[in-house]
């Protein structure tokens, strides 16, 4: 069984071999067909196609946390069979660094991060957040000027929220190169992933309040939108987030979090679903079952939700340290 560990007790040998990995992922030809998705320029900018063009369906509802595992997975299986990935996804975890996201493993800038912050720029401040909120900035919000990223393009979108309303502009696939941003906040990253917000998630005892705490129905943004705004702007584009290394391993403690979870009440939990399969859980398509069908486009086959719902059946057979 694969084991999933946290960036932080990674060695710097494995780190540098992940890190390896996603830039190989980078400058590996994309595999939509040409003229398909003109702004796909690469393997990597193939998961944020796809995340871009199925977020009305993947997001705020039933199949949230299922779509996400397998796309995680994929992503690693990739990682591994496309660039010689001899490990496994790392997730992190953000109750250990939510005080200082600067100096953490992960975002400290260093030869062995995901990069640091962004040159500071606080012509998006403050944060609108689609539930009414004002958000304070963090002290970024320019170009990435640390780490092994520090250089990365963003080659799709950026799509603002109101398009969850509207649906994709009819650009979407267009090519947009513009530097990789980051804005680290630790005021978000305390206030949505401390260890009070974690405890919160996994003492609920149903799916539906589980999957409500994830998204923020109880504490506002929640965990999940909580991790991506304490990165700023390429992690908080709701559809094109994936333009962000660190999205993997955001996705991968969602992923953790959700197994933690399920494993509590193995008979009650595991296979529970609740909502559709459209964003605010809308009537548009019908309540999840264990045979709802769900795809990832290019990336992969397209899998019933019973596939999904256990990191121990099917294609899955991985545990989290």
């Amino acid at each position: 069984m694969a084991v999933r560990r946290e960036w932080g007790v990674l060695s710097t040998t494995e780190r540098g071999a992940y890190i390896d990995a996603v830039h190989c992922m980078i400058n590996s030809p994309s595999h939509f067909a040409p003229g398909e998705v003109p702004g796909a320029r690469n393997r990597f900018d193939d998961f944020a196609a796809i995340h871009i063009n199925k977020t009305n369906s993947i997001h705020l509802d039933g199949i949230f946390l299922s779509w996400h595992r397998n796309f995680v997975w994929i992503w690693e299986t990739a990682l591994r069979e496309e660039c010689g990935y001899a490990g496994y996804q790392p997730y992190w975890n953000w109750a250990l660094w939510c005080d200082d996201l600067g100096s953490s493993p992960l975002f400290d800038g260093s030869s062995t991060s995901l990069s640091g912050n962004g040159s500071p720029d606080n012509s998006s401040c403050p944060i609108q957040v689609a539930n009414g909120e004002t958000l304070p900035c963090g002290t970024g919000g320019g170009c990435v000027t640390s780490g092994p990223f520090k250089n990365l393009t963003n080659n799709l979108g950026p799509i603002s929220f109101p398009h969850v309303y509207s649906g994709l502009p009819a650009n979407w696939t267009a090519h947009n190169p513009r530097c990789f941003k980051r804005d680290l906040s630790n005021y978000i990253a305390t206030r949505y992933g401390n260890q009070t917000a974690l405890d919160v998630l996994m003492n609920t005892t149903t799916i539906e309040d589980f999957q409500n705490t994830m998204s923020g129905a109880d504490i506002n943004l929640g965990p999940h939108g909580g991790g991506h705004f304490a990165l700023g702007p390429a992690m908080d584009d709701f559809f094109a987030s994936p333009q962000d290394p660190a999205f993997f391993l955001h996705h991968g403690m969602v992923d953790r979090m959700w197994t933690l979870w399920q494993d509590v009440d193995e008979r009650s939990r595991r296979y529970s679903l609740q909502g559709t399969s459209t964003i605010f859980n809308g009537n548009s398509t019908p309540n999840v079952t264990l045979s709802t069908k769900q795809d990832w486009g290019i990336l992969g086959r397209v899998k019933e939700t019973e596939e999904l719902l256990s990191p121990r059946e099917y294609d899955f057979c991985y545990t989290y340290e």
